[in-house]
Order: C-alpha cells, then structure tokens, then sequence
C-alpha cells in the first residue's frame, strides 16, 4: 500500500512499518487543540456525541487545551482525512483545530 508524501502519508507509513496490520481496526487519538477549557469542555461533549471518545489535556500552562478524540477504525488515507476534515468541521465553532493524530496501531493486540 502506498500513501501519499504528507504527514497523514508518512504516519500511516510509521504505523504500518511499527508491524500493525492495516487492514484491521486500531484505535487512533485525533488531537483538536483549543484555547480554554470551556472550549475543551464543550468540544468533548460535542465530539462523543459523533462516536469519539474524548479525553482533555491542559498541556501544563502552554497557553491551549487539547482534546484527544479517539475513534477505532480502519486506518486508512482516507478515513483519516475524512475524520480529521470532520473533527474541523464540528469544532470550528469553539475555535478548534485537528492538526495531527497518533495510533499504537495493532501489532501488540493481533495473536
């Protein structure tokens, strides 16, 4: 499988080569970054009412709030340029913005 040369390109290409096998679920944390915490608050319950599951990080001080959206699903190009263009979409309101995701992948759940 070939992905494009671009960050979600060559993260998925980090993923694959750690040993996960890309053709089943794994859980990604998409990461949408706010300015307050009623922001991050708001954002939260907005995204876990579209399936993600939320989790909120003051990042110590750093000025911002992030809040990790996870979703398990197929890692594929475009599934999570899809999901990254929605987490925008939905948050674009509270001033949010999903500039990035991490995934484990799978290679420690597979038997």
């Amino acid at each position: 499988m070939d992905y494009p040369n671009d960050a979600d390109g060559d993260s998925l290409r980090r993923v694959r080569e750690a040993g996960s096998d890309m053709s089943l679920p794994m859980t990604i944390d998409f990461a949408v970054d706010v300015a307050s915490e009623s922001a991050a608050r708001a954002v939260a319950s907005l995204v876990s009412t579209h399936g993600f599951d939320p989790s909120i990080s003051d990042n110590e001080g750093r000025g911002f709030w992030s809040i990790y959206c996870s979703k398990t699903m197929l890692a594929t190009y475009d599934a999570v340029v899809s999901v990254r263009a929605l987490l925008n979409a939905l948050t674009k309101a509270h001033g949010g913005s999903c500039d990035s995701w991490a995934s484990f992948g799978n290679a420690q759940s597979r038997p």
